[in-house]
């Protein structure tokens, strides 16, 4: 062994090359960056401003009857969305709700001035309005998001003082009052049927106007000469309701009794009628009586007269003058007795007449 040689050195691992920690380091600041700026869109964003919100959220959340309108890069999207959770790029995407069911638009505070010059205020005008669902894009598109501001807001302004600067202050506070709800309402469905069909107006309610003070006192004199009027012509009026129903009262009462005064006198008419009738039978009962007694006695009589007729011959004439005079009771005594009764020419005389009538009769 040679102890001169000097001893090899130990060998060295060969070194690793150097890693590149810039790198990882740079996508894991990338990573947490990203994911904080999640969690701040989820959990802090919320509370902050509504456009930030709408512009930063990734999940968002359309209200029941509101649909969701996008705007990518500040372009209006056709696409909307229903109620409910949704998703979208933030920044990139904004987001609003637009609400398509009823709404009402409170418009405050509208002067406006009459025909006379009279300066009045309309405190509240309310405007019951709909949006309809297939016209949202379109609407958007032409007048925002603020689309009711345009047709509503600003108009309801223009259409109070187009119709203050033509009536007076009487029509508009007093005659006319009760018309402009429903002109509100035609002029402005007019307006939005003809450049925004999608608006449908349902109602327009005005509150009553604030007049000068002065004016408003003359107004509630006014009213009040008025009230006494409608009271003196009402109670003229139940006089007058007073009068007419003593009237019809009256007019009932006398046709009343005139029509028990009539059925009255038809009942002696009728009972007259009846009595007269009975009168007249009982005189054609009598003259038919009579007239068979009579017609009787002389049907009897001419019997009578065609049966002594017959017995009119000269032979029992002669015979009845005989015992006429054998019947006769008286006595006569003298000296000459007449001569009449033994005279038989004044009985041949008289049995000739007989005999010549007879022959005259056959």
């Amino acid at each position: 062994m040679d102890t001169g040689a000097q001893p090899t050195p130990p060998r060295r691992p060969p070194m690793e090359p150097l890693r590149q920690q810039g790198s990882g380091d740079f996508t894991a600041i990338i990573t947490v960056l990203f994911a904080f700026i999640v969690i701040c869109s989820m959990v802090l964003i919320p509370s902050s401003s509504p456009n930030l919100k709408n512009s930063l959220t990734i999940l968002h959340q359309v209200p029941e009857g509101h649909v969701g309108v996008y705007w990518l890069g500040g372009a209006l999207q056709k696409t909307t969305t229903t109620p409910g959770f949704h998703l979208k790029l933030p920044l990139i995407t904004h987001y609003e709700p637009v609400q398509v069911t009823l709404q009402t638009d409170l418009v405050r505070d509208i002067p406006c001035g009459t025909k006379g010059g009279v300066m009045i205020n309309f405190d509240r005008v309310e405007v019951v309005n709909r949006l309809n669902k297939d016209s949202v894009y379109e609407t958007l598109l032409n007048y925002g998001v603020e689309y009711d501001h345009t047709w509503i807001y600003d108009k309801i302004h223009h259409e109070i003082n187009q119709f203050c600067s033509v009536h007076s202050l009487q029509e508009v506070y007093i005659d006319m009052f009760d018309q402009i709800d429903e002109t509100m309402k035609d002029a402005l469905q007019a307006d939005c049927t003809r450049y925004a069909p999608g608006i449908e107006i349902l109602s327009v309610r005005v509150t009553k106007p604030r007049i000068p003070e002065s004016v408003r006192r003359n107004f509630e004199q006014m009213e009040e000469e008025r009230t006494k009027v409608l009271v003196a012509v009402e109670r003229q009026r139940v006089a007058e309701k007073e009068a007419e129903t003593q009237k019809k009262i009256a007019i009932t009462e006398a046709e009343k009794n005139a029509h028990v005064s009539k059925i009255i006198m038809e009942q002696k008419l009728m009972e007259k009628d009846s009595s007269r009738m009975q009168e007249e039978i009982s005189n054609a009962m009598y003259v038919a009586r009579e007239k068979s007694l009579a017609d009787a006695k002389y049907y009897q009589t001419m019997k009578e007269a065609e049966a002594n007729k017959l017995k009119l011959t000269p032979e029992f004439l002669e015979l009845k003058f005989i015992e006429a005079i054998a019947n006769n009771s008286k006595m006569f005594f003298g000296n000459k007795i007449p001569s009449m009764v033994l005279d038989q020419r004044l009985l041949g005389n008289y049995l000739k007449d007989v005999e010549g009538r007879r022959n005259l009769d056959t």
